[in-house]
């Protein structure tokens, strides 16, 4: 039934307003309510479930279908990482308590200082929110080892943030069970947590090729390992500004300053 937009008053033809884009009066009832507790924790009348779906079964091939104009039906990329970064990390901190089991295992660690002891927990614990913020970072690795195969660096962007979301896919489904099982077991533990960034290199292949599904693997492999070149060399300059910073840190602070960066004995 046709009727005027409480909004604008202008006569409504389909479900939302074509002058001022209200949707269409609807009572608010039962239905009304579980529409908008799924919006609200899940979008899935946004495609939350259809994208986390498609992520499992072809990556590359989603992000190539989104970039290519086809979003309807997808939940937005940079907010499905935010999503699920968040997922993961609530799993990593409450329910296995990764970043109190990995802060005694480094405090035990020889020649290892405090400041170390804090950087490398964090880094284990937050590893789904640092790979999240380094999105623009990968975007710039990534555009420049694939320049030549098109895409520009905000399509490149949207590329990292859906193998972002493959990795954090990985960790929630496969990781966090396993280290939830073994948490117990330290040599097991810190095994297990490493197989996240060993994943990596078959995500980053295995994406590509279905983003480029007429490229030979050969070079999407060749390309791989381009873009983790960029990326350790941007490593290597972030490990030089660190520890710039905690020098000059540790001077205008003072002696106590330099405890916190000693290695312990």
């Amino acid at each position: 039934m046709d009727q005027n937009c409480q909004n604008c008053s202008t006569l409504i033809l389909n479900n939302f307003c074509d002058n001022c884009g209200q949707k269409k009066f609807k009572k608010i009832d039962r239905k009304y309510i579980w529409d908008e507790i799924q919006y609200t924790f899940l979008h899935t009348n946004k495609g939350f479930l259809y994208s986390v779906k498609n992520i499992i079964k072809n990556p590359g091939k989603t992000a190539r279908a989104f970039i290519d104009g086809n979003r309807v039906n997808h939940y937005k990329p940079i907010l499905l990482v935010f999503v699920l970064s968040g997922i993961s990390t609530f799993i990593s901190i409450k329910i296995i308590g990764f970043e109190k089991i990995m802060s005694a295992f480094y405090a035990k660690e020889t020649l290892n200082s405090e400041y170390m002891n804090d950087v490398m927990t964090s880094l284990k614990s937050y590893n789904s929110i640092l790979m999240l913020l380094l999105v623009p970072v990968f975007a710039l690795t990534t555009r420049l080892a694939f320049r030549k195969w098109g895409n520009n660096y905000y399509e490149h962007v949207i590329i990292n943030a859906y193998i972002v979301c493959v990795y954090t896919l990985f960790s929630i489904i496969i990781i966090s069970p396993l280290l939830y099982l073994f948490k117990n077991n330290m040599d097991y533990f810190t095994m297990i947590s490493s197989l996240t960034m060993l994943s990596v290199p078959f995500i980053l292949v295995w994406f590509f090729k279905g983003f480029y599904p007429m490229k030979p693997i050969k070079s999407i492999v060749g390309r791989v390992l381009l873009t983790f070149s960029f990326l350790l060399l941007l490593l290597l300059l972030l490990m030089i500004l660190a520890v710039i910073v905690g020098f000059v840190y540790a001077i205008i602070a003072g002696p106590e300053a330099i405890q916190y960066f000693k290695p312990q004995q």
